[in-house]
């Protein structure tokens, strides 16, 4: 008798049938939030109801859904959530399904008698609003910081890059990692259409660099050899470009590199064969982005960064 698809694996054919959709039009789903937007308007992360930032996979989801429903706000939160701020979901609104994902112990006994840990990882799914969908929350999750000026999002960045550690070279046509002198050629300043391009471009290399064996140990061994493993690794340098970009709070390029052609049908491949493949390149991607905030000084008595 053939088993029945399982929750957890549904979700993953979801989610990953949907970014595969987005794909086959030529579009990647997590530039969006920047091609659809003002630029002048605030570049953020999706957030929870307190102010923490969402992470990996559900970036994502909240981006792509933000965009093709219109949202403005960034916030998200769950039906009880909501009545606790003394709002309400509107009649007839429809939620997003996001990802909770984690693990426990269990320990079995081994053939020898002695119990031994099992880290068991597991996911769940709930389903979250956008505080457009809410009626009663008084416009408390509303933006209202200026933006700062362009130049000075782009200075902040510089200086975050430069807290990192990396080593960053300058010239020629190209920008990319070389994990054997572990440093990161980059065209001349100069030579990017502005200032944005050039945080994002470094941002993909940067995520690049978090692969050594001494930060992250992401294998790339194989990326010159097999165009599976390529493809997956400049997966996870994509979204940790996307990733970071938010958070500098950075309009990264709009304009496409001539290997995007070339990437999103390597992603076409690695996803329809794999519908875990995008869960796994946003998880790496967050942890890349995360050991790079990790990277920065910490201000005294400052407290931790959720």
């Amino acid at each position: 008798m053939t088993g029945q698809p399982t929750k957890r694996s549904d979700l993953y054919s979801r989610i990953t049938d949907k970014i595969i959709a987005e794909l086959e039009q030529g579009v990647r789903p997590w530039t969006q939030p920047w091609q659809t937007a003002c630029p002048s308007d605030r570049v953020s992360r999706p957030l929870r109801h307190n102010g923490e930032p969402y992470s990996g996979i559900n970036v994502l989801i909240l981006w792509c859904e933000a965009i093709a429903r219109g949202f403005s706000s960034a916030t998200w939160m769950t039906f009880r959530q909501a009545l606790e701020y003394g709002g309400a979901v509107r009649k007839g609104e429809t939620g997003t399904t996001v990802v909770f994902a984690s693990s426990f112990i269990r320990a079995k006994s081994a053939e020898t008698g002695e119990d031994v840990e099992h880290d068991i990882p597991f996911m769940k799914a709930y389903t979250v609003f956008n505080a457009d969908q809410i009626t009663g929350l008084d416009g408390r999750f509303q933006e209202t910081t200026t933006p700062s000026h362009p130049f000075d999002r782009i200075g902040d960045a510089g200086r975050f890059f430069a807290s990192t550690g990396a080593l960053i070279r300058h010239g020629g046509s190209s920008a990319y990692y070389v994990p054997a002198h572990d440093y990161i050629q980059m065209p001349s300043f100069d030579d990017f259409r502005n200032d944005a391009s050039y945080v994002a471009i470094l941002s993909h290399e940067m995520t690049h660099w978090t692969a050594a064996k001494d930060r992250l140990d992401r294998d790339l061994s194989r990326y010159a050899k097999d165009r599976s493993e390529r493809a997956r690794e400049e997966l996870v340098a994509e979204l940790g470009s996307c990733f970071l970009c938010a958070d500098l709070g950075v309009v990264p390029e709009l304009e496409p590199r001539p290997d995007h052609a070339s990437y999103i049908d390597s992603w076409l491949k690695v996803l329809d064969g794999d519908k875990r493949a995008i869960f796994a390149a946003a998880a790496h991607a967050q942890r890349a982005v995360d050991y790079l905030h990790h990277l920065q000084p910490r201000m005294a008595n400052e407290g931790e960064v959720a």
